[in-house]
């Protein structure tokens, strides 16, 4: 059986219903009054039975608030910072004390790591960047390590931006092209880490079933692209104009931090763990992987 966090996110609703194509039982640890298939938990409290986690096998840790839905004020930094770091020590520390606790602990982390780094290439094996993001996504992954101590595998699944049907970024950004409003954010150099939704899922996958995957592992397409040329794409593939570019200094006046730190900073990222363990992507160009991420599976 595996345990979920964040289950009723764009990720944890695309997990559980491949999940149930394939029978694999499924426990989801939820905040609210547990229903069947459920078991509650309480992160921000440090509420965690350890008959939660009766019986399972994996744990899959997508909890977090969402990073992009509004300006990084002090209070949302320590709401962002504890669903993520307080949640995932909890896990991390429950697990641990178990008899007999699940195999393996494959943990969401963020290519936030590595911080507006422009034209370098990034894998890795590269050192992690400065400011609220790379720092926020640093103790994240640190947060582990009671679950590592105790010789638990655990995997960092380092995400960039997922692409799929209906959710997502492409979720919020496909009616705006729709109604014409689509168009490169600043001066549309910075480089997108993209990775599919599909190819995604199986990722997750092999990191609960493959004994030797551990650590952080880049979930990004082997071809990052521009936003210049991703607004370019997506707009021609809707059959829609973006000639629209929202300045730089607008979204850096309206969301501060989060306009410098994630929207607009460049991050060329690299899946070089993910290829040297040998995984095949299905969608390895944003050309070819739009036509089928824009329509339902």
């Amino acid at each position: 059986m595996i345990a979920l966090t964040g289950s009723s996110g764009f990720l944890g609703q695309a997990l559980q219903a491949r999940w149930r194509a394939a029978g694999r039982p499924v426990r989801r640890l939820v905040r609210r009054g547990p229903s069947a298939g459920e078991a509650q938990w309480d992160p921000a409290a440090g509420r965690l039975e350890g008959g939660a986690l009766e019986g399972v096998t994996a744990v899959v840790n997508l909890a977090g608030e969402n990073l992009t839905t509004g300006r990084w004020t002090p209070a949302r930094r320590r709401r962002l910072v504890s669903s993520r770091v307080g949640s995932t020590r909890l896990l991390a520390e429950t697990m641990a004390r178990l008899p007999h606790p699940p195999a393996v602990l494959v943990s969401a982390s963020a290519i936030g790591i590595y911080g507006a780094r422009g034209e370098e290439v990034l894998t890795e094996a590269s050192v992690r960047g400065t400011g609220f993001l790379a720092d926020l996504v640093a103790d994240w992954e640190a947060a582990a390590a009671p679950a590592v101590a105790a010789g638990i595998r655990v995997v960092h699944l380092r995400f960039g931006l997922i692409l799929g049907h209906g959710g997502g970024m492409l979720g919020r950004l496909v009616p705006l092209f729709r109604w014409g409003l689509g168009g490169a954010l600043g001066h549309g150099q910075q480089w997108m880490s993209w990775v599919s939704l599909r190819d995604t899922l199986s990722i997750v996958d092999a990191a609960l079933t493959h004994p030797e995957w551990h650590g952080p592992l880049n979930v990004t397409a082997p071809s990052p692209v521009r936003n210049e040329e991703f607004t370019g794409e997506l707009a021609a593939r809707l059959n829609r104009p973006a000639f629209l570019r929202v300045p730089a200094s607008l979204l850096e006046l309206l969301l501060g931090d989060l306009a410098r730190e994630a929207i607009l900073a460049s991050a060329r990222v690299l899946p070089a763990r993910l290829q040297d363990l040998g995984f095949m992507f299905q969608d390895r160009e944003l050309s070819l992987a739009l036509p089928l991420v824009l329509e339902p599976a």
